[in-house]
């Protein structure tokens, strides 16, 4: 018998989310795959402006992933790819981030199941996850999502990673 998806809530990023995105992530675990480093604030300040346009301009972004009391998580969603390199380029990233005390307890792919479901409502028709070959946490999520893959690339940092991909 499998444990019910756990209850999970995403919303349009606000300003002060780019606070809560800050502390969550401010751990050198969950930014392993992302350069090592917690981000300063204002990339979070950024990233979160950035994600309340591409929710007014497409209809979806990434959104910020709450539990069932209302605590930030990290963020899931999708979003056009924003770069010029890898496998995505011209595609629609699904992708996720999550504080540490939360992993293993199935938030991530509750979220994207329902990222997924509001890709397709808003007509995306294909996305993409580009994830960093050592990291099997996201490679688990993305395989428990049906996506197929992976499709091997190098970042421009020259590090292995694979982009994985799904029809809707």
């Amino acid at each position: 018998m499998t444990n019910p998806p756990p209850a999970i809530g995403l919303r349009v990023p606000t300003e002060e989310d780019a606070y809560a995105w800050h502390r969550v992530f401010d751990d050198p675990e969950v930014m392993e795959f992302l350069g090592g480093r917690p981000a300063e604030r204002s990339v979070y300040e950024e990233m979160t402006a950035r994600q309340r346009r591409h929710d007014a301009e497409h209809g979806f972004c990434f959104w910020t992933l709450t539990d069932a009391r209302g605590e930030v998580l990290g963020f899931t969603g999708a979003q056009p790819w924003p770069h010029d390199w890898s496998p995505a380029v011209g595609r629609i990233e699904i992708g996720w981030r999550l504080t540490r005390s939360a992993w293993g307890r199935g938030y991530v792919t509750a979220a994207a199941r329902e990222t997924l479901d509001r890709v397709r409502a808003a007509g995306v028709e294909e996305v993409v996850a580009l994830v960093d070959a050592a990291n099997h946490r996201s490679s688990a999520v993305a395989r428990r999502l049906g996506m197929g893959g992976p499709e091997e690339f190098r970042t421009p940092s020259g590090r292995a990673a694979h982009c994985y991909r799904l029809k809707l």
